[in-house]
């Protein structure tokens, strides 16, 4: 479509949703990526700087869709009257203009009823009389003496341009020069127009510049960024200190931020997108994924270091090992949930795609740095050298000792592998000589006293 209107002459043409065209207009009172506004109170020169601001503008690489919303005009027929001659004739100046006001406007009589239609009767000069200057200076006014003179008599009629409308903004007149920006960022495309335009237009004293647009917008945004991001940070950094404990471990998941943000980088510069502050909202989501699959990880290694069954090494691989499944699918969830917005073309296509780009090229390469890079800087650096050495002299300790040192080690080896220890039954008490065996048919109650030896009383 572009190209079909480029080559049409003297049209001005912009391309836009309509969604965010109203609200440009209702934001900043104009429809563009870049908005120049020119203030000051000469109409012409106003159209003069906005012109050549906007050939300027034009020529800079990435520019598209540049014209200059002037004070432009039209054709007027000016009406000069000369009181004097007015005077002599028994008119004034009022007189005169309700005249040309009927002649030209018309002056609504009444209404004429034609069954259920209305029409309304309008008394007006004919079209000829208002075609040109000529014509015009042929209109009859009515003297109030019953004669009539033409309107040429008592004013000067000349046909001057003039403007169809003057904009204002905080009671100052502007012309206003718009442009879109393709192929390249706002923040270069705007500082290589200021230069332009303020190398090449001549702009007089009592004339100011002022740059806004969707420019505007993104510098408002991006210093909120400025603010919010470092907070984000910080908060995230002091949520995993409270979650290990240990301010090594803290730095080694948050070492993950850094890489993650390459892969986004990356993904900008292959796709043609620029930094903006959907792209910035997508490394904000990027920074959280690459977290949370670091604290998974590195939680579940200080899991396998805390059993004790192998050595340090041993247990980092291990934890890498078991928690490969789990981070690679977070990261491919994510990046699959992300994939419309990468391929959207509807409305609000700007604003999901840089943030998918963003999301999809930094999880590849935060979950590779995650699986690989990170049980590197944990064996490490995740704990001092000494508490290396104590967990691997530890776990050598039994092999060293006598057996008698060994058998409690060995219980405390299988509580750990959550086995339940063997356990010996008590020995039954030993008989006593005086005891007299139990017999299995008659049971003793436990509760009943033994029987009294009594004497025999016939021996």
């Amino acid at each position: 479509i572009r190209q079909v209107l480029d080559a049409m002459p003297g049209i001005s043409y912009a391309f836009a949703q309509p969604i965010d065209m109203r609200v440009q207009e209702m934001i900043i009172g104009a429809r563009g990526d870049v908005v120049l506004k020119v203030f000051g109170d000469d109409i012409d020169e106003l159209n003069r700087i906005a012109a050549e601001a906007a050939a300027r503008i034009r020529a800079l690489p990435g520019a598209a869709d540049v014209f200059a919303m002037r004070n432009g005009g039209m054709k007027y027929l000016t009406v000069s009257i000369d009181r004097l001659k007015a005077g002599r004739l028994g008119l004034n100046a009022t007189e005169v203009q309700e005249s040309i006001r009927v002649w030209v406007d018309g002056r609504r009589l009444g209404i004429v009823l034609e069954g259920t239609v209305r029409t309304p009767l309008v008394l007006r000069g004919e079209q000829a009389l208002r075609e040109s200057a000529a014509d015009l200076e042929r209109v009859q006014l009515v003297t109030p003496t019953g004669g009539t003179v033409e309107l040429g008599q008592v004013a000067e009629i000349r046909l001057e341009d003039g403007p169809i409308q003057v904009t204002r903004e905080q009671g100052q007149r502007f012309a206003t020069v718009l442009a879109n920006v393709r192929g390249r960022d706002l923040v270069s495309f705007v500082a290589d127009a200021e230069a332009a335009v303020a190398s090449s237009v001549r702009i007089p004293a009592a004339y100011t510049l002022d740059w806004g647009g969707q420019f505007e917008n993104q510098q408002r945004a991006s210093a909120r960024l400025a603010i919010v991001v470092p907070i984000a940070l910080g908060v995230i950094f002091l949520l995993l200190y409270m979650t290990f404990g240990s301010l090594r471990q803290a730095l080694l998941v948050f070492c993950i931020v850094p890489f993650a943000s390459i892969g986004g980088i990356v993904a900008l510069w292959a796709s043609g997108e620029f930094l903006s502050v959907p792209a910035s909202v997508g490394f904000i989501a990027l920074i959280g994924i690459a977290v949370l699959n670091g604290v998974v990880l590195v939680s579940y290694i200080n899991e396998v270091v805390a059993r004790g069954t192998l050595s340090y090494r041993e247990s980092v691989l291990e934890g890498a090992r078991r928690r490969l499944r789990p981070v690679a699918l977070t990261a491919t969830i994510a990046a699959l949930g992300l994939v419309p917005f990468l391929f959207a073309t509807g409305p609000g296509a700007e604003i999901q795609q840089p943030l998918a780009i963003v999301v999809i090229g930094g999880l590849f390469t935060a979950t590779l740095l995650t699986l690989v890079l990170l049980p590197i800087l944990y064996e490490r650096f995740g704990c001092a050298p000494a508490e290396k050495a104590a967990h691997d002299a530890r776990l050598a300790a039994p092999d060293s000792g006598t057996d008698v040192a060994a058998a409690p080690s060995a219980k405390g080896a299988a509580e750990s592998a959550g086995e339940a220890p063997a356990v010996m039954p008590p020995l039954p008490a030993p008989l006593s000589p005086e005891a007299e065996p139990l017999r299995a048919d008659a049971p003793r109650q436990p509760d009943e006293p033994p029987e009294l030896a009594t004497p025999d009383k016939t021996a």
